[in-house]
């Protein structure tokens, strides 16, 4: 068994690859929930949803949101009679919104994602990390913000100061997955508003430290690949590279992959773990994904 810690943009990048290479019966996607909220009365999990649609092949894999060739029939319409919305949601995704909602109301979220995810063929087990609501603060230098102000009405342009999550209790299965894993993967999504909700959940870390664990970096030079990572690793004075994330994660990381154009890092790196690999991991192709995820799951002791 092969646990996933998983954001919404770069992981779901990375499972496009090891969905190629391994029993999808034998991985488990532990999601972010931290960002979830109701918008235009239907709940909104982004992150699940982008994995939920990664691992069915129906992913919008343009822009890692929503479903490829979705129309937007009911978001145009909804802005015509004067309630536009916020986000942009898709018609087929907006379905898959509103069952969630539903099955929410009855059975909540982990069991309503596992719905779904077998209606949608997948046989990975998809667990969010919460529960609970939970919510997000980005303090910035044009005042407070909610995470979808800050990232879609402002585009992630103001000056992040600091920022503050809410502590929520671990879904059922959280835990136990990681102990009984052959090893965890960490995905390269951002490390403070995807991977870090996840590690403050009760438990994790203590269990992440008894499990190999392999973490790909999001960042090369001094940015990240893609999103806010690095105004979020500067607002927390933790450095914006390789080495800063591998410091994030030290208590219990094993093997950190970083993209060759870091290969000037590894003896720093190696300062603080035990094993650096060195490899392509700007995932612009399926055969990239498909060779990072190779590589990754080889390197497994």
């Amino acid at each position: 068994m092969i646990t996933v810690l998983s954001g919404g943009t770069g992981t779901p990048k990375l499972l496009q690859g090891i969905k190629e290479i391994v029993d999808t019966k034998e991985l488990t996607i532990i999601v972010n929930t931290l960002e979830n909220d109701y918008f235009s009365g239907v709940y909104v999990s982004a992150d699940i949803d982008t994995v939920l649609y990664t691992m069915s092949d129906m992913i919008n894999d343009e822009f890692w949101y929503g479903v490829k060739g979705d129309t937007f029939i009911t978001h145009e319409r909804l802005a015509e009679i004067g309630c536009p919305e916020l986000l942009r949601i898709g018609d087929i995704d907006r379905a898959t919104k509103i069952q969630k909602t539903q099955l929410m109301e009855k059975y909540g979220l982990a069991r309503a994602c596992e719905i779904q995810a077998k209606n949608m063929g997948i046989e990975s087990r998809i667990i969010p990390m919460s529960e609970e609501d939970s919510e997000i603060t980005i303090v910035s230098d044009i005042g407070e913000l909610e995470f979808h102000d800050f990232l879609i009405k402002h585009q992630s342009e103001p000056e992040v100061l600091d920022l503050r999550f809410s502590n929520v209790a671990p879904s059922e299965g959280v835990v136990d997955a990681i102990r009984n894993s052959k090893a965890v993967i960490i995905g390269p999504s951002n490390p403070i508003t995807s991977i870090l909700p996840i590690l403050s959940l009760e438990g994790v870390r203590e269990a992440l430290k008894d499990t190999y664990v392999i973490a790909v970096s999001p960042i090369i030079g001094s940015d990240a690949v893609s999103g806010p990572a690095s105004k979020f690793m500067k607002a927390l004075d933790i450095e914006v590279s390789s080495v800063g994330v591998a410091d994030l994660y030290k208590d219990f990381l094993d093997n950190i992959v970083i993209d060759d154009k870091d290969s000037n890092l590894e003896p720093q790196l190696k300062q603080i773990i035990n094993k650096v690999t060195i490899t392509n991991t700007i995932m612009n192709s399926l055969g990239v994904k498909k060779n990072l995820a190779q590589i990754i799951i080889d390197s497994i002791p």
